[in-house]
């Protein structure tokens, strides 16, 4: 019965010790990705901000500037792309909708953004795009790949259409959580201008006047590091016009300038969210993995005791030798 036992408990420690490196090399790959219709928004404020006065054509200091951003999965782009990908998909369109502090529209940038559920790794495919234009993305933008490494990645900026490094400058702790902090710096860069604002300049006059946007901003992220999810972002953001003489009576004009950061309220409910994501990343690469391993070699060991106490039981005994003097036969 004990040599039964002790099969029946190895057959099981190595059925754990296979489950333990496919979960973790092969399941986590394939189960852990980006579902395709999720929708999130953020609200982020500059306090104070400098802003454009499109009325009297001067920058004006304001209390503070609010940039909504929404992330919308569009699943019906995500399955009509994916049967072209052979993989799964995700299509976010997500919009930049930009408030003075009366309320009312700055501008607002639409942009859809295509990407590996799994990996986070563009997909080129059409509609890929920015304020209407076609791009063709490299690295990644707003969300990093799930176990974050520490290293520089690639990241799309949306202003220049163009991919630059953004550097991880080392592990810092955000409200009780681990995280990496990142960092870019895009220098002034000569821009297109937003195809909504409140005042419509015509393509032609804009060509005639010579008038020119240019943008420059320091980016920072915290990135968790198990999902990948930025848990604190912040810009500090400066937009001019130049060449404005012919239009606006000075050479240059301060567009947007301020230290945009996320606000409070929403700080607390992406925090959260990640908080709950992060378990369910790492049931599927630490704690069901190293579950597994450690309850494998406890059935190893006790298949192993099981079956030297049946041998034990199982061997013959030991005849005894009686002592005393042993008379030869004659």
């Amino acid at each position: 019965m004990r040599r039964r036992a002790s099969l029946v408990l190895l057959a099981f420690a190595v059925c754990f010790a296979a489950m333990a490196p496919t979960l973790r090399w092969y399941a986590f790959p394939r189960l852990a990705k980006i579902p395709p219709n999720q929708y999130q928004e953020t609200v982020l404020e500059a306090r104070p901000a400098t802003l454009l006065n499109y009325a009297t054509l001067k920058a004006e200091k304001v209390e503070k500037l609010t940039i909504v951003q929404t992330l919308k999965g569009n699943v019906e782009e995500s399955q009509r792309i994916e049967r072209d990908a052979g993989r799964d998909v995700v299509v976010w369109d997500a919009l930049a909708y930009v408030m003075g502090p009366d309320g009312k529209m700055v501008s607002k940038v639409p942009e859809r953004y295509i990407f590996d559920a799994h990996t986070q790794d563009p997909v080129h495919a059409t509609g890929e795009s920015v304020d209407g234009d076609p791009v063709r993305r490299e690295g990644i933008e707003f969300k990093w790949p799930f176990l974050t490494e520490k290293r520089d990645y690639q990241y799309f900026d949306a202003q220049t259409r163009t991919s630059a490094p953004i550097h991880y400058k080392g592990t810092q702790t955000f409200r009780g959580m681990e995280v990496y902090y990142f960092e870019q710096t895009i220098p002034w860069t000569k821009v297109p201008m937003p195809k909504t604002m409140p005042v419509k300049i015509p393509p032609e006059v804009l060509a005639e006047s010579g008038l020119t946007r240019w943008y420059t901003t320091k980016r920072m992220f915290w990135i968790e590091p198990v999902t990948g999810a930025p848990v604190n972002g912040e810009e500090i953001h400066r937009e001019e016009l130049r060449n404005a003489k012919t239009l606006m009576g000075q050479d240059t004009i301060t567009v947007f300038e301020g230290h945009v950061k996320m606000r409070e309220d929403y700080v607390k409910s992406v925090g959260e969210l990640v908080e709950s994501n992060r378990l369910m990343v790492l049931m599927l690469v630490s704690y069901m993995p190293w579950s597994l391993t450690v309850l494998a070699l406890a059935l190893l060991a006790l298949a192993f005791w099981l079956e030297a106490r049946s041998r034990r039981a199982a061997a013959p005994p030991v005849p005894s030798v009686p002592t005393g003097s042993v008379t030869a036969p004659v």
